[in-house]
């Protein structure tokens, strides 16, 4: 009982009482299983009781948990603050912008976050950082970063948002010759591969399918690219879904996903926070970046 909270441990259990199971919460946040799990344990034996069951129906928060995991997301609360405030009080009057990125904003969005950071009021660099949603809203919270563009998949209520783009979806089929668009309620009898619900293309597909009541037949294996994705759809192991932007090139075949005739698309947001020093100038590229969405 003389070892410190580790504060890793407590975001691991946060991220699991988030998601409700501990493979999701170890993909959000970017590590293996084993190391989450060990973090947790390491914790629970720390705080003396276990603080989630793992069951067949998923994992729930024990008694103990229900009354401590708010405790900890308090405690995380705080430390972030902490960071956060630091930061603050460290670079008044700096002249970057930090900015998060999810590895399914495309480059076209990128590009033109680098043209109006010097259109500003007060021009800046902007300095970039590619890294999962667990990690970029993370870095947000704890004053690393100041503004993160992800797919609005995942609440955060404590931030400034704005939608600043969306993307047509699209389909990767094996020997797709063809490129005429293809029906959501066609897409369920395919079988589709994943890539790890880091970057917020397996959340968005989950919910997609789940929001229209169709069954999402997945591969048991995941990839680990875009480009795996392409290549693993030639081998036949099944369909790939991804935005437009992130075909390998555009000569790639593909079908357009449709919803009764209407495109389907993944929207993309900034977030920031309002207490930012940076806040006026972030809600200004923000609306700048909203304004030409395609």
């Amino acid at each position: 009982m003389a070892d410190r909270l580790n504060p890793e441990g407590l975001r691991y259990a946060r991220a699991v009482a988030e998601t409700k199971s501990f493979s999701a919460a170890a993909r959000a946040y970017g590590v293996t299983q084993p190391a989450l799990s060990n973090g947790i344990a390491k914790l629970e034996e720390r705080l003396g009781e276990k603080l989630f069951d793992r069951s067949p129906r998923g994992v729930t928060r024990t008694a103990f948990g229900a009354r401590v995991l708010p405790l900890i997301e308090r405690a995380l609360d705080a430390l972030d603050a902490v960071t956060a405030e630091a930061g603050r009080l460290t670079d008044v009057g700096g002249r970057k912008i930090r900015m998060g990125l999810s590895p399914l904003i495309g480059s076209h969005l990128v590009a033109r976050a680098f043209s109006m950071v010097q259109d500003l009021p007060t021009p800046r660099d902007l300095v970039l950082r590619e890294a999962n949603m667990r990690e970029l809203r993370d870095g947000l919270s704890a004053g690393e970063l100041d503004v993160i563009l992800i797919p609005a998949v995942t609440a955060m209520p404590r931030f400034e948002h704005r939608v600043i783009d969306v993307e047509p979806i699209v389909v990767v089929s094996p020997d797709t010759v063809e490129t005429a668009p293809l029906e959501l309620e066609e897409a369920g009898k395919e079988r589709f591969i994943l890539v790890p619900d880091a970057c917020g293309l397996t959340t968005f597909t989950t919910q997609l399918f789940r929001a229209h009541e169709l069954p999402l037949r997945t591969y048991p294996g995941e990839a680990a690219s875009y480009q795996v994705l392409e290549d693993w759809t030639k081998l036949g192991l099944g369909s790939a879904m991804v935005p437009r932007s992130k075909l390998t090139s555009p000569g790639v075949p593909h079908r357009p996903l449709l919803d009764e005739g209407r495109e389907v698309r993944i929207s993309f947001e900034a977030a920031w926070s309002a207490d930012s020093p940076l806040a006026a100038d972030l809600t200004h590229l923000a609306d700048r970046l909203a304004s030409v969405r395609r």
